[in-house]
């Protein structure tokens, strides 16, 4: 999916939730793209739009385009190979820089050596999701509770995930290996479609982006059972985290990031930087930032690559504790 930031002002399936705005009109040669590796409509999708709206002033004409696929895999590679002279650019991920290099057996990219960093974006923590309808034909009001029914009915849960690799499946493939219950993996293609799972009662549970989650839970359409940070979100402060909901030890959020093809010029990277950083910094962001529960982290090159280096030692180790991998 492509679309144009142009003058004329289009809501886009994940923009129209934040508001749109009619665009000045930019020369159409050379755009910046932004590639995102997964499907329309998910947080990711919603933020890169909404940034590339605020850094419009700065950086001109600017083109979203979705390349999902293979857990985020396909989007990131196709920047990896792409000219690095700052015309094309991905929004990578948790999964995409960190868990995936650990989860699959071959990956096409390095996410070290095949990217040039430019800043990261946010963090969101994740909810223990399910429907009031599950909630009432099992009687799981807490984690434990949900802990016990799955000890007394192996497999008979199944556990919807934005795709293989997502802070959702290790969010599961965790739980699992610390209480010793079964549940199912179904992966979706973004977040958007394992939601709906969950909502229509194909699967019944999800550790989803708060961003994600948080219209549904205040429209009392899904209840939350906990966090999976160490730290409770704002946003829900009377939902325990999954360590206080007795899982300890449990630590994982989204995170978002923009980088480029390696061997960039510094001096364009340096530019890049800066508009993204005003604009991830902006009020409009700001205001939409708080709505999606998630947490401003927009910085320089150079921390975002210390930053993804962590991650990935982080989840080597967890990827390990959970048994999770992808052929």
């Amino acid at each position: 999916m492509t679309i144009k930031i142009t003058r004329r002002s289009v809501c886009t399936l994940g923009a129209a939730a934040l508001g749109c705005a009619a665009f000045p009109s930019f020369a159409a040669e050379d755009p910046i793209r932004i590639i995102v590796p997964y499907p329309p409509g998910g947080p990711l999708d919603v933020t890169a739009r909404a940034v590339a709206e605020e850094a419009r002033h700065d950086l001109g004409n600017i083109i979203v385009e979705n390349k999902p696929g293979a857990g985020g895999n396909i989007g990131v590679d196709y920047v990896a190979k792409q000219a690095p002279d700052g015309k094309t650019i991905v929004m990578g991920a948790l999964a995409t820089h960190a868990v995936n290099p650990n989860l699959f057996n071959k990956l096409p990219y390095d996410p070290i050596k095949d990217f040039t960093p430019i800043t990261l974006i946010a963090q969101t923590p994740n909810v223990l999701v399910i429907t009031p309808e599950f909630s009432q034909k099992t009687g799981i009001k807490t984690v434990k509770d949900l802990i016990a029914y799955a000890k007394k009915n192996p497999d008979a849960i199944n556990y919807a995930s934005g795709g293989n690799g997502s802070a959702g499946h290790m969010s599961g493939e965790l739980l699992k290996n610390a209480t010793g219950i079964k549940i199912v993996h179904i992966p979706f293609k973004g977040a958007a479609a394992a939601q709906m799972s969950v909502l229509s009662g194909d699967t019944q549970m999800i550790f989803d982006n708060l961003a994600s989650a948080s219209a549904n839970i205040k429209a009392g359409k899904l209840i939350p059972l906990a966090v999976t940070t160490t730290f409770r979100a704002p946003s829900l402060p009377n939902v325990p985290t999954m360590a206080e909901a007795g899982v300890p030890g449990f630590d994982i959020s989204t995170w978002y990031a923009f980088f480029g093809p390696a061997k960039m010029d510094p001096k364009v990277v340096d530019k890049l930087n800066q508009a993204f950083v005003k604009a991830i910094k902006s009020k409009p962001m700001a205001e939409r930032f708080d709505k999606m529960g998630a947490v401003e982290k927009a910085g320089t090159p150079a921390q975002l690559n210390d930053f993804v280096k962590a991650e990935l030692v982080k989840y080597k180790g967890i990827v390990k504790t959970s048994g999770a991998k992808v052929d």
